[in-house]
């Protein structure tokens, strides 16, 4: 990807701004941007006690202290590029459609990041764009809409001929002991040899203050092919109210693609199948 952390300098005339471009969050959710807030939890309270549950926290204002130094564009672009596996190259080069639908499947699911709590990137502003490239994939982001936040991406593989189109309109509402954050908008991926669409939604992402701390994904997600008619439904669990793990997760993320090929491979999962996370 052509990204690194160094410095580099920007020259305007006689003005010298060293930008600083930070590296991607890894699937294990660790950076080499070691932020942390002191007192993150007590500061949270501080920050939503004067709000009442169920208050829309779109136009809410987040104090710096509480940013990493990247902004929520570029994080949206290296959910699609920052992978060891090439997954999006399993969908294109798929035997049948049904091997295809279970890579798209995968490849859904890798591009959910674990999130660090009490931190979050920066809002882009109306008219930012981004973009960021790895071998043959070039991704361009662009915010559209400040009120309400709207973001727009699209993305073009040339060698595995595959097209991506996203548009995400998150919604954030104040629950009293969370707050949780509606992803609202479709993702589409399309594989242009194969002449196959598929489109997705995206789970909510839910902050959790009491009784135990975290941050995590947790919903429904369907993907859809409309020129073959399969279908899948993915449920994202999380956490208990004690913080305790779902049984149903007997295995790690970033082994989730590998565990979804090989059951299929193994012929353990018919058409039209549920996949529960």
């Amino acid at each position: 990807m052509e990204s690194d952390s160094s410095p580099r300098m920007v020259t305007e005339g006689d003005v010298e701004t060293r930008a600083i471009l930070t590296s991607p969050l890894s699937l294990e959710g660790e950076s080499d941007v070691d932020y942390r807030v002191p007192n993150v939890l007590q500061c949270i309270l501080s920050l939503l006690k004067t709000l009442r549950p169920g208050s829309d926290l779109t136009r809410f204002q987040l104090p710096p202290v509480f940013n990493i130094p990247k902004s929520q564009l570029q994080c949206y672009g290296e959910s699609l590029c920052c992978i060891n596996n090439d997954i999006l190259g399993r969908c294109a080069k798929g035997e049948n459609s049904l091997e295809r639908f279970t890579s798209v499947v995968a490849w859904s699911i890798s591009t959910l990041r674990p999130l660090m709590f009490g931190v979050a990137p920066y809002n882009p502003i109306l008219g930012e764009s981004h973009h960021i490239s790895r071998g043959t994939l070039n991704v361009l982001l662009e915010q559209v809409s400040h009120h309400p936040p709207v973001s727009a991406l699209h993305a073009t593989d040339e060698k595995n001929r595959a097209e991506m189109i996203w548009c995400h309109y998150p919604v954030s509402k104040f629950n009293g002991t969370s707050v949780e954050t509606e992803v609202h908008g479709k993702r589409q991926l399309k594989l242009l040899d194969k002449g196959e669409s598929y489109v997705m939604n995206s789970p909510m992402l839910v902050m959790r203050f009491f009784p135990v701390s975290g941050v995590e994904w947790v919903g429904n997600v369907t993907i859809q092919c409309q020129e073959t008619g399969l279908e899948a439904e993915l449920c994202y669990k999380g956490n208990s109210f004690l913080g305790l793990s779902s049984k149903s997760k007997g295995y790690q993320r970033e082994d989730l693609y590998v565990i979804i090929i090989e059951d299929y491979l193994r012929d353990k999962w018919p058409l039209g199948w549920n996949c529960h996370y």
